[in-house]
């Protein structure tokens, strides 16, 4: 069997899925193309859904074995030998969890990145103090100074692709809650974080928008969640909500066009991008 991934890479995700669709093309089951590879058919399955790495050897016959022109396949093997290099993320491995770590991938690969903050700022657009001061509040349970640290370091991390040269449109709208709940008693701790969302905040390809209290309930105030969209045509836009112990991931086309939906109502009806500037300047003042 393929040897078990810690996570998912995006480039494995999108040539899973591809993987499926030319074993359905060629009008077989699983059943059949693990008959091939002399595997049970719970492999290919794993292989199609990205939970564990493309073996190679396995990808090689399978493409031949649906009829795939040779310079198509060899182009395929290249492209999996690249999926297959472990991300930079992978240096964390001791503290991202393996739910949370596809979410990083499909960060990086992403081209937009649209969610919804009704707790906290986003992690890509949180000061080291701010991100310290949530983490040792408990955010990620009990656990002591050095691996609060690492979780700081990883996030910090994360918001280097921010800083790439084309990087990905980031749209988020937070809750007003995310400004008006202390996270510490400092209060340049919020200060820092503010000048810093307003920073970001006149980015061309960064837009924030606040939902405030007075605008009343919306359909998003359910549960943060994140909708990826990226430029390969052959990886649908996906949705990612988390809970207390782990994360969904999400791809169907129903419910993908849901938070989608949610999310256009949710940026009609929050401030504006201008008028949030002038929130953020306005809670800036209090610190």
């Amino acid at each position: 069997m393929s040897e078990r991934r810690p996570a998912p890479t995006v480039g494995q995700v999108v040539l899973g899925k591809r993987l499926q669709e030319l074993r359905e093309a060629a009008g077989l089951g699983r059943e059949e193309a693990a008959r091939v590879l002399r595997v049970a058919a719970a492999t290919v399955r794993r292989m199609e859904t990205a939970e564990v790495s493309l073996k190679i050897p396995y990808v090689q016959v399978l493409l031949e074995t649906y009829g795939v022109p040779e310079d198509e396949a060899a182009a395929f093997v290249e492209l999996a030998e690249e999926a297959n290099q472990p991300g930079w993320w992978q240096r964390f491995h001791d503290v991202l969890p393996d739910w949370f770590s596809l979410y990083v991938s499909l960060e990086g690969a992403a081209r937009i990145i649209r969610s919804y903050e009704p707790h906290f700022v986003p992690g890509l657009l949180q000061t080291e103090e701010y991100a310290r001061a949530v983490l040792e509040a408990g955010t990620i349970g009990q656990t002591g100074p050095e691996t609060i640290e690492r979780h700081v370091s990883l996030r910090m991390a994360r918001q280097r692709l921010l800083e790439r040269p084309d990087p990905p449109h980031l749209w988020v709208i937070m809750d007003e809650t995310v400004l008006r709940r202390p996270v510490s008693s400092r209060a340049e701790v919020m200060r820092d974080q503010l000048d810093k969302l307003l920073e970001f905040a006149g980015r061309d390809r960064v837009t924030l928008q606040i939902a405030e209290f007075a605008s009343g309930p919306h359909p998003g105030t359910y549960a943060p969640f994140t909708l990826f969209r990226f430029a390969e045509p052959e990886l649908p836009d996906m949705v990612y909500t988390e809970y207390l112990t782990g994360a969904l991931y999400l791809d169907s086309r129903k419910e993908v066009a849901a938070h989608l939906e949610v999310l256009d109502h949710m940026s009609t009806v929050a401030a504006s991008a201008e008028r949030t500037k002038k929130i953020l300047r306005e809670h800036r003042e209090d610190f």
